[in-house]
């Protein structure tokens, strides 16, 4: 065959030439699906048998996608040329390769005998595994049946004593490809859940240890084949990873209303292939240590719940409980000592509660109740628990507003999790707070509907309190604990909105929140579910600071609920009263200045703290005794804190009025001006004492705090407080302006001037 395209260095065509060539010189169909997939196959076929001439001793033989005829439209073709030991096996393997190549194919090919490839399978796992999807194409049948059959036997005999080190080549693989279903931009064949999972599958099957190609399992994984062959057809090339612009049209493709719709659906297969891999390397244990007892007595059944026992590692239904006329609670008990116990429901008594436990009346039974209770407070068991019940149904039973929830992305960066996981997360991060409320079982069902709200239109915090009642209600709480359930889901991101937003030394703030939250047992439920919220989200929605601003915004409003009297600000350090000026102190997350007074001070310190890439949190500025103080918290915009030798020395320079230092900073800062949304100013009258706020939504960037100070300085305005909120790539800076509410024009003029500064 002629050569029609030139090869790279690794003798593939380039990719962006290969729908052409692969169309015109091998004509494989494209197109999505099963029969698409088919007639790929069947078109590589009739390409192949080509170019393989007849001649004994000698097969071509397809493994991978092309061995299980699952050819994606642009796949690699996985080869092996298998010899008897013939003369003349490199001028013909060159024969086949180049031909391949010079249609623009991906080629991964290998030239051995019966016995070099059984040799090399006994000692990688992975080549034993992908003979089991070996196929003949071309060539010597004896030959081919020789290998295929022999290397299924060798399996069959030794996968008990391979999938150990297997599952941990597996765990690394997901350790470093994430988990599929959790993943905005998820690898569709590496990460767990996806297509090399289905791989494992099939070989544990073929090894007789237990069915796990399930329907549910099958149907999940040509879904995924669909959607890869679809991504394929939409980007124009090899590709695996789901990346954010290419969902809109894959969806498409797949007929599917939009990028969430198809991230669910990708959520919900990877979850179903996760769970079935989970389930079979538990039955390999199970058949490992049974011969390891040499096949003794079978194993004791012990009772661990009412109608719950442990056989083999796993909970099954009690005999009794099979017998009698089911109780609607069954399934919420099994799924406690589950989670309590943490050893895994067996497959069997999934099913068998999926079919035959009735639903739940409304209200629940105390039994339930409880048994939910115990369940969401089970700590680490909750979640593979809470996971397999879900896998088989039996969540929607208990609660129907799952159905709407599930899989559902969270397409804030900062969410590790789907919408699902994330409440199910919650309740179990809240779980290591449980004693320090009065109220642990209101704790914990609150964590698991505190965003049932997301998904529909509006604010989630006001529009999921009528669903999370309703939820309440239906469970059997009394009529003030379903009011507290929807204070808790309304209120639930108060406090670190109000830490990280507003000015804790404010008397108006403190009232503020003291009057939403109404009791310090409340307060103590919201302070619990802030911090388990922010676990279950991920690291970005936590820090030390973040946590250090609500603990103080907690204290202060425990102060004012149990005495009715306002806390006192704090006073500003000693040190700053005293000496020379300028003072600068610089103690962990704290830098505190003292200066002569004067305007746009506060704008100084911020440009030189960016200069040197520290990002300000809050910061204050104040008047005593004729010295402006100005105190910051920061931390460093890259990780690395900077000198503090020559930050001390720039603050010194800079408060003191060189005009170097803030030509400098001014340069700087204004060169790492920041891109994203257009920004936003929104104004909040009553919300400080003798003072206005200003609020500023934008794309976060250095130096924009010094920038907006500078521009609120030059309009006229004294900024005598700020807090920075930043939320992934956005920032809340809000902006404390002494004084009366201003008139629309001046209202205009600094909006104007804070616009143009970002």
């Amino acid at each position: 065959m002629t050569s029609l395209i030139k090869k790279n260095a690794s003798g593939h065509a380039g990719d962006g030439d290969a729908n052409l060539l692969i169309n015109e010189v091998v004509g494989v169909p494209g197109g999505i699906g099963e029969s698409a997939r088919l007639g790929r196959a069947s078109a590589y076929d009739t390409f192949l048998r080509g170019l393989l001439p007849s001649r004994e001793g000698v097969a071509l033989i397809a493994v991978g996608g092309l061995g299980r005829r699952q050819c994606a439209p642009y796949g690699d073709l996985d080869l092996v040329l298998l010899h008897a030991g013939v003369p003349g096996t490199d001028e013909l393997a060159a024969s086949v390769w180049y031909p391949i190549w010079d249609a623009g194919l991906r080629l991964d090919h290998s030239v051995r005998t019966v016995s070099e490839a059984l040799s090399v399978a006994q000692d990688d796992v992975k080549v034993a595994l992908g003979l089991l999807d070996a196929r003949l194409v071309a060539g010597d049948q004896t030959l081919a049946d020789a290998l295929i059959r022999t290397a299924a036997d060798h399996w069959r005999r030794t996968a008990v004593r391979h999938l150990p080190g297997l599952r941990a080549v597996t765990e690394a693989r997901w350790q470093a490809h994430g988990e599929l279903a959790f993943l905005l931009e998820g690898d569709l064949k590496e990460a767990a859940g996806g297509l090399r999972d289905v791989g494992l599958l099939r070989a544990i099957s073929a090894a007789g240890i237990t069915d796990a190609l399930r329907p549910a399992v099958r149907a999940a994984h040509l879904r995924l084949l669909d959607i890869r062959d679809a991504l394929h057809q939409q980007v124009g090339r090899r590709v695996d990873r789901l990346v954010a612009q290419e969902r809109d049209g894959v969806a498409a493709l797949l007929a599917l209303e939009d990028g969430d719709a198809l991230l669910r659906r990708v959520a919900g297969d990877a979850r179903t292939i996760s769970h079935a891999l989970d389930d079979a390397f538990r039955a390999a244990d199970r058949l490992r240590s049974g011969r390891s007892r040499g096949g003794g007595a079978p194993p004791a059944r012990r009772p661990v719940a009412r109608d719950v026992v442990e056989h083999d590692g796993e909970l099954v239904l009690a005999r009794t409980a099979i017998g009698a006329r089911p109780d609607p609670s069954l399934s919420l008990r099994v799924a406690a000592a589950a989670a309590t116990t943490r050893l895994p429901i067996a497959r069997a008594t999934c099913e068998w509660l999926a079919a035959y436990c009735p639903p739940l009346p409304a209200p629940w039974p105390t039994d339930a109740r409880a048994a939910l209770t115990t369940l969401l407070g089970a700590g680490p068991g909750l979640v593979p628990a809470w996971e397999t019940c879900d896998r088989y149904g039996l969540v929607d039973n208990w609660l129907p507003e799952w159905t709407r929830l599930r899989s559902l992305p969270q397409h804030n960066p900062v969410h590790r999790y789907t919408l699902d996981r994330h409440l199910v997360q919650t309740a179990h991060e809240a779980s290591r707070h449980a004693r320090e409320v009065e109220r642990p079982d209101l704790l914990l069902l609150g964590a698991l509907l505190h965003d049932i709200g997301k998904g529909l239109p509006g604010d989630h915090s006001t529009v999921g309190v009528p669903v999370a009642q309703a939820a309440a209600t239906r469970i059997g709480l009394p009529p003030t604990e379903v009011e507290l359930i929807g204070t808790l889901v309304r209120l639930h991101l108060l406090l670190p909105d109000v830490a990280t937003r507003r000015d804790l030394a404010d008397p108006v703030t403190i009232a503020s929140v003291a009057e939403s939250v109404g009791d310090t047992g409340t307060l103590d439920l919201l302070h619990a579910l802030v911090r388990a919220d922010a676990a279950a989200t991920g690291p970005a929605a936590w820090s030390d600071w973040k946590g250090r601003l609500v603990a103080e915004l907690v204290g202060r409003v425990r102060t004012a609920l149990d005495t009715g009297v306002l806390p006192e600000p704090p006073t500003p350090d000693p040190a700053l009263l005293a000496g020379p000026l300028p003072v600068v102190h610089l103690t962990g997350d704290r830098v505190s200045v003292a200066a002569a007074d004067r305007r746009g001070l506060l704008a100084t310190v911020a440009g030189c703290l960016a200069l040197h890439r520290l990002e300000v949190i809050s910061a204050d500025a104040s008047v005593v005794d004729g010295r402006a103080l100005v105190e910051c918290r920061v931390q460093p915009r890259y990780g690395l804190p900077p000198d503090p030798v020559p930050l001390r020395a720039d603050l010194r320079r800079a408060v003191g009025g060189d005009v170097s230092v803030t030509q400098r900073l001014r340069g700087r800062a204004l060169a790492a001006r920041g891109g994203g949304a257009a920004p936003r100013v929104v104004w909040h009258r009553e919300a400080a004492t003798n003072a206005v706020l200003l609020e500023l939504r934008a794309a976060d960037a250095a130096g924009l705090l010094y920038r907006v100070a500078c521009a609120l300085d030059e309009a006229g305005a004294l900024v005598r407080a700020a807090r920075i909120s930043t939320l992934g790539a956005d920032v809340v800076d809000a902006f404390y302006l002494v004084g009366g509410w201003p008139d629309d024009a001046t209202r205009a003029r600094l909006e104007a001037a804070v616009l143009a500064a970002v």
